[in-house]
Order: C-alpha cells, then sequence, then structure tokens
C-alpha cells in the first residue's frame, strides 16, 4: 500500500494534522508515513490502553534525535523501557509525588506573591514570560540548586526555548539546543561539585537525590545524565507557564469562571485546572514504536512502524466529551477521570508506565496559580490573543499583556498584602 510522507502537512496543520487525516480515512486507524517511517495513529481510551502495554509498544527508539536534542535529552528516562524505566522513574516519583508536591507549591506562591507584589506600580506584564520566571525561581529553591536572583531571567528563558523548540525546524529549534547545552554544562558541574562535597545542598532536596542516584544497575549516573534528569525536574515545571497563559486567557473570554476560583472553591479549581489541560493545545500527539506485528480493531500494525496516539483529537472527541468546543470546567466536578481519558501528559499509571510523573505537580501548581490570577484585578489591552493551532506548542501570540494589576478586593491576595503592610 502506498503511503505519502505527511511531514510537511504535519509542519504546516499542526494540532490539526492527526484530526484532519482522521476525517478523511475509513477507520480507526490512520496510517500515513512521517519522517519516512510509516506510522498508525490511534484515538481514545482503548487506544491509548493500547498504546501504553510494553507489549505492545515501546518508547526508547521512537524518540527522535532533535526531541533528545531539546526537550527530553539524551539518556533521559523518557528513552528507557522496563527494569531501567522503572527504576529510573521510582526515582522522580520519591520526588514529586506526595510531601513534595505541597512544598513546591509553597515555594512556587511564595514566588508569584514577590512577583505580583512588584506588578502594583502599573507596569505592563507578559504574563507568559513572568510565570516562567516565577515557575523557575520555584522550582530551583525547592530542588536546592543555588541560583541567584539576577540568574532568573536567563535561566526562564532557556528553560521556555528547550520546550518551545522541539518540534519545529529553524531559529526555534536551534535556540533549543543552545539553551539545552549550556544547562546541561552547568548543572553538570554543579553535579560534580556535591558529590566531592565543594557544594552543600539541603538532604533530601532533588539536586542531592539525582547527584546520587543509582540506576538499575547499581552504578549513579554519570553527570551528564544527572544534569539530564535535574533539567527534567525544572524544565516541565517552567511549562507550566504555557497553562497559566491558557488559564489567564480563558479567565479572559469566559469571565464567570473567575468568582468560584476568587472564592476559593477548591473543587471548581481543580475542574478548572483539568478543563485546561483539556481543552487548549498542548502536546498534538504521543509516539512509540509497534516492538512486533500488532493488530488494534482488525488493522494490522506492522512491527517497528511508528504508532501515535492522537491526544488533541481525543480531547476534542465528541464520543468523549459533551460540546467539546465549549471551555466548561463543570464538566470535571463529581466526575471520576479514567487514567486513559484525559491524556494531556500520558495515560495510565505513573509508578508503572510512561505517564509523566510530575503531573499532579502541573495540577497543584496550575491550581494554585489559577487562583492566585483570579484574585488579582488587572486590565487587558489591545493585543493579539490569538492561539494558532498550526503552532507547535500554540501559546496566545501576545504572551497575554495585562497592566495595572492589583489585589481584588475582599481577596485572599489583599488580605495578605494588608497584613503584609501591617
Amino acid at each position: 500500500m502506498f503511503l505519502p510522507d505527511n511531514t510537511i502537512p504535519l509542519l504546516l496543520q499542526g494540532y490539526a494534522w492527526l484530526p484532519q487525516l482522521r476525517r478523511r480515512a475509513s477507520g480507526e486507524v490512520v496510517h500515513t508515513r512521517v519522517g519516512g517511517q510509516r506510522a498508525v495513529a490511534l484515538r481514545g481510551p482503548d487506544a491509548a490502553r493500547f498504546f501504553y502495554d510494553e507489549d505492545h509498544v515501546e518508547r526508547h527508539t521512537a524518540l527522535p534525535g532533535p526531541i533528545k536534542s531539546t526537550l527530553f535529552g539524551h539518556g533521559a528516562v523518557h528513552t528507557l523501557d522496563g527494569t531501567g524505566h522503572r527504576v529510573r522513574k521510582a526515582m522522580f516519583l520519591s520526588l514529586l509525588t506526595g510531601d513534595g508536591i505541597g512544598s513546591l507549591v509553597r515555594y512556587t506562591t511564595a514566588a508569584w506573591d514577590e512577583a505580583a507584589a512588584s506588578w502594583a506600580d502599573g507596569r505592563r506584564v507578559v504574563l507568559f514570560d513572568e510565570a516562567a520566571a516565577i515557575l523557575a525561581r520555584g522550582v530551583c529553591r525547592w530542588t536546592g540548586i543555588p541560583l541567584a536572583e539576577s540568574e532568573v531571567p536567563a535561566l526562564a528563558s532557556d528553560l521556555v526555548a528547550m520546550v518551545d523548540g522541539f518540534a519545529t525546524p529553524g531559529s526555534r529549534h536551534w535556540r533549543a539546543r543552545t539553551a539545552r547545552a549550556r544547562r546541561e554544562a552547568w548543572l553538570r558541574y554543579l553535579v560534580e561539585y556535591v558529590r566531592d562535597g565543594v557544594a552543600t545542598v539541603p538532604a533530601g532536596s532533588a539536586l542531592d537525590v539525582v547527584a546520587h542516584h543509582r540506576d538499575a544497575d547499581g552504578e549513579q549516573l554519570d553527570p551528564h545524565t544527572a544534569a539530564v534528569e535535574l533539567l527534567n525536574i525544572i524544565r516541565p515545571t517552567t511549562a507550566v507557564c504555557w497553562f497559566v497563559s491558557f488559564a489567564a486567557h480563558a479567565l479572559h473570554r469566559w469571565p464567570r469562571h473567575r468568582a468560584p476560583l476568587r472564592e476559593g472553591d477548591d473543587a471548581f479549581a481543580e475542574a478548572f485546572t483539568h478543563e485546561i489541560r483539556r481543552f487548549y493545545p498542548f502536546a498534538p500527539f504521543l509516539g512509540g514504536r509497534a516492538v512486533r506485528d500488532l493488530t488494534w480493531r482488525g488493522e494490522k500494525i506492522p512491527a517497528r512502524s511508528l504508532v501515535l496516539l492522537d491526544v488533541y483529537g481525543q480531547h476534542h472527541d465528541p464520543a468523549l466529551w459533551k460540546e467539546p468546543y465549549t471551555f466548561d470546567p463543570r464538566r470535571f466536578i463529581g466526575r471520576e477521570i479514567d487514567a486513559f481519558e484525559l491524556i494531556p501528559q500520558g495515560g495510565g499509571d505513573p509508578a508503572a508506565g510512561h505517564r509523566c510523573p510530575g503531573e499532579a505537580i502541573t495540577v497543584a501548581l496550575l491550581k494554585a496559580l489559577s487562583m492566585r490570577l483570579a484574585q488579582l484585578d488587572y486590565d487587558v489591552p489591545e493585543q493579539d490573543l490569538d492561539i494558532s493551532l498550526r503552532r507547535i506548542p500554540a501559546r496566545p501570540a501576545s504572551g497575554f499583556v495585562l497592566t495595572g494589576a492589583r489585589a481584588a478586593a475582599g481577596s485572599a491576595t489583599a488580605r495578605h498584602a494588608s497584613t503584609a503592610r501591617s
């Protein structure tokens, strides 16, 4: 069967690429080629279960070199399978679950409060950039990575660049490569200083744990791989700035959602967070490779072909979500979310598979920062708030500009500011 290569349409159409292919296909499996390789695309919770079964799909051979060189890093946990993956993943889970979530949220909200206090002078704030700096500052304090205040903007810029350039050719991609090389070198030396006793870090901090972690072979990570994995904590945490800018976009378009967030409605805040992650575009699809000849609902998937899980299409599938193009946080209130249904950071059990171990961190941070954002009053000047589905990863074109930020009367932020002044 002749299959045309769809690399250029993917680059041109972005998030709409797989949904459009599916509309033209006659079955549940879309057959195509990407980057010269045969690929099949699946969608839906059952497809996600199939995709995350290691007897069907492996990840370590599927990640292209350009993505390793920008987003994940060479030797990262994302490139492992089997026992090696489980042992390395356990290290992340020990840091990114349980008490670690609350402490990271506290560091980050403290950084938000510091920054928001400076916005009261009426200056123009690009929320995407400010949120990136806040998150970078908070996560470095939490990990034990020493970082001077003057170093925060450059670090935040590099961490954003790694995410912003992973899925595109050209200048964004080369900025991402340069940023990763620079930050891997920085953290590699820091790991060596910690191991040599030159740098003292808090016991149990992420820097301490990663620097002394032993892999499945009983050996410490080499300094480069340790640096890669530290970046795989601070980079995705900083990437929550994408979701913060989407939260601002949603509150601007649908201001009725501001009141329950401002009032501290915890159930609504969590539902709002899940709807941001469902409704707005972030990961277009996830990829793996068929470990052998497979069959999915009568369709053959040849061994070694790419298997793509259509994340954006699944999150906007009317068979799963009523009125999927309507932003409605209340769809998640009182609803138990299946592990393979809402998959912005993968599906399944984070402890056993390739679902992102930091997903709970993302939810907790976005929830806390959305509530703080709602507790501010501000003006939104004329700007380009379009979110192009052709751009991966998508973001509001302007970064969401606000001016005249001040604590809303009666909000927790206003009470905090009043206490601080007294």
